[in-house]
């Protein structure tokens, strides 16, 4: 282990997701394991330029590994896109004496990371906090888990009233460029159609489907629609499509939102923040810098933060298959 390194701070930026809270629990408790003097930044990147800090220990992360959200609060920092904001930010850094960052968020949060990296030489190790499930180098972000258990939950409870009033009930959830949740929840909930943006399922086949499920003898279905769909049309247009061509279904619209985001962080996300912050820190310890630390094979590893930003995360076509099928 490096000695080099006497004092880590670690912040939270972009969206926030379940689990942050839990890895900025095991930051800051291994940091106090190493005998590391750890800080917390409030405000993401905004407050490393206004100087946000606070020393924790492991006592001030007790009770938080079970919460939603960041203690750490987020914000989005238009100044920090600035070469004078990042030198404060720097500069705020040097003047706490603090020598590595972590940081934990999606590409957003990455991307600042490496350039604070690459134009002061400051060591940065990243942790992805984000439910859409959209970083390359891990097949697990934190929060994913737990968003997919709070859809598949809510549309349970939708699918009860669809069955009570013979509906076809459209339900959009997150995934503006990938369908990772509408894929899961969509299988997990048994959904009679999912449209992602990976695939254009396309409105005649969207229809067709539909159909066959009404003539099947189904009363009731439900449609999960990421909301980066590429039929191209959004979710109410979709409604209002389906009731023209087939005005034999009652159609409603639910749309999830930031619903979605919120709640106890699953078991899954608990451990995998756990393991994640142990790792971020005594990789930072061990010299490594400018990583990702990801879910590979159920084994924690390290990703460049370029190629965590820069790679694009695969849907799982063998779900997509099973889907097919499970939609039958």
């Amino acid at each position: 282990m490096s000695q080099s390194i006497k004092k880590m701070a670690v912040l939270t930026s972009g969206g926030d997701s379940p689990g942050m809270n839990a890895a900025i629990r095991s930051v800051v408790r291994t940091c106090a394991y190493y005998k590391i003097e750890c800080y917390g930044v409030y405000r993401g990147y905004q407050g490393l330029i206004e100087g946000d800090f606070k020393e924790m220990n492991a006592r001030s992360v007790k009770g938080i590994i079970n919460k939603g959200g960041t203690i750490l609060k987020s914000a989005r920092s238009t100044e920090f896109r600035t070469p004078e904001g990042r030198k404060k930010a720097y500069d705020n850094l040097r003047a706490m004496g603090i020598d590595a960052l972590v940081v934990i968020g999606g590409d957003g949060t990455f991307t600042g990371a490496i350039v604070l990296n690459k134009e002061f030489g400051f060591p940065v190790m990243g942790i992805p906090g984000t439910i859409d499930n959209d970083i390359f180098g891990t097949t697990h972000t934190l929060g994913y888990d737990t968003a997919l258990n709070t859809v598949v939950d809510a549309i349970d409870k939708i699918r009860d009233t669809a069955s009570s009033h013979n509906r076809l009930f459209f339900v959009e959830v997150m995934g503006r460029d990938v369908g990772h949740i509408a894929l899961n929840a969509g299988v997990g909930a048994g959904a009679e159609e999912i449209l992602i943006p990976e695939e254009d399922l396309g409105l005649d086949r969207l229809l067709e489907s539909l159909e066959r499920s009404r003539l099947s003898g189904k009363s009731s279905s439900i449609v999960v629609v990421a909301e980066g769909d590429k039929t191209g049309k959004n979710v109410f247009e979709l409604k209002e499509y389906v009731e023209e061509n087939l005005p034999d279904y009652d159609v409603r619209v639910s749309v999830l939102g930031h619903m979605q985001r919120g709640g106890s962080p699953s078991c899954f996300d608990r451990v995998l923040a756990s393991r994640m912050g142990v790792t971020a820190v005594e990789s930072i310890l061990e010299g490594k810098t400018n990583y990702m630390v990801g879910l590979l094979n159920d084994k924690i590893e390290l990703t460049p933060l370029e190629n965590a930003v820069k790679g694009k995360s695969k849907i799982d076509i063998e779900l997509l298959r099973v889907s097919d099928i499970m939609t039958t």
